[in-house]
C-alpha cells in the first residue's frame, strides 16, 4: 500500500517531482524521461507509467527554462516513444501466438491485451494512431501489431507519425498551457482531465460493447 500511495503521489504531483529530479540530475532528466516513455511504450510489463501527464508537465516545466528545451525535449521523448514501440512490436513478432496461451499474472495484462486485440482487429492500422492516445493500449497496440505479423515498413510509418502527433501535442499543450495560473494552479485537477479524456476512448468502446451484448441478448430472449 505504500508502494501504491507513492505511486499515486507521484503522479498527482508530477510537477514538483519533475522539478526536483532537473534540479538534482540537470541534464540527465533528458535520459530520465527517454527511459520513462520507453517502458511505458515498449514493455508490456509497465502499461501503469504516466505517459500523457508526464508529457504535459515536461512541457510546462520546458516553458519556464532552467534545463529543459522543448526542441531537444520533443526529439527526445519522440524518439523513445518509436524505439519503445519498435522493441515492443519485435516482442510481439517473436512470441507470436503463444501469447494467446498467457494468463493473467502480476505482469501481464491479459484482459487489456484481450481488448487491445480485438480493437486492432476491427480497426487495423490506424489503431495504432487511435491507440497512441489511450492508456493500456497505447502499451499493447504494438505487440499486438506485431503478433498479427502487420508488415513492418508500414509498421514504422504508422508508428512514426503516431509518436510525434503524441509527444509533440501533449509537450506542446504543457509548453503553452502548463504554466498560466489557473492551469498551474489547479495543476492535480488538470492530470486528472487528462486522464480522464485518455481513458474515455476506452470507456466508449466498453459502453459499445455492453450495449452490443444486451441487444444481442436481447433478441435471443424475445
Amino acid at each position: 500500500m505504500e508502494l501504491l500511495g507513492q505511486f499515486i503521489d507521484i503522479v498527482l504531483h508530477l510537477d514538483r517531482h519533475l522539478e526536483l529530479l532537473l534540479a538534482q540530475y540537470g541534464t540527465w532528466i533528458y535520459a530520465i524521461l527517454f527511459l520513462i516513455i520507453f517502458c511505458e511504450t515498449g514493455l508490456v510489463v509497465t502499461p501503469f507509467l504516466p505517459g500523457d501527464s508526464l508529457l504535459f508537465v515536461a512541457g510546462a516545466l520546458a516553458a519556464k527554462g532552467g534545463g529543459l528545451e522543448i526542441v531537444p525535449l520533443c526529439a527526445t521523448l519522440s524518439a523513445a516513444a518509436v524505439m519503445g514501440d519498435n522493441v515492443n512490436y519485435w516482442i510481439g513478432r517473436y512470441f507470436g501466438p503463444r501469447v494467446f496461451r498467457w494468463e493473467q499474472s502480476r505482469f501481464f495484462n491479459r484482459a487489456a491485451f484481450d481488448k487491445t486485440h480485438a480493437f486492432y482487429e476491427k480497426h487495423g492500422g490506424k489503431a495504432l494512431l487511435i491507440a497512441r492516445y489511450m492508456p493500456l493500449a497505447r502499451t499493447f497496440a504494438p505487440f499486438v501489431a506485431g503478433v498479427a505479423k502487420m508488415t513492418y515498413p508500414r509498421f514504422v510509418l504508422v508508428d512514426v507519425a503516431g509518436g510525434l502527433t503524441w509527444v509533440i501535442s501533449l509537450c506542446g499543450a504543457g509548453y503553452l498551457f502548463g504554466n498560466v495560473p489557473f492551469v498551474k494552479n489547479n495543476l492535480t485537477a488538470v492530470i486528472f482531465g487528462i486522464i480522464g479524456l485518455s481513458l474515455l476512448p476506452l470507456a466508449i468502446g466498453w459502453w459499445k460493447h455492453r450495449s452490443a451484448a444486451a441487444a444481442v441478448a436481447a433478441q435471443k430472449t424475445s
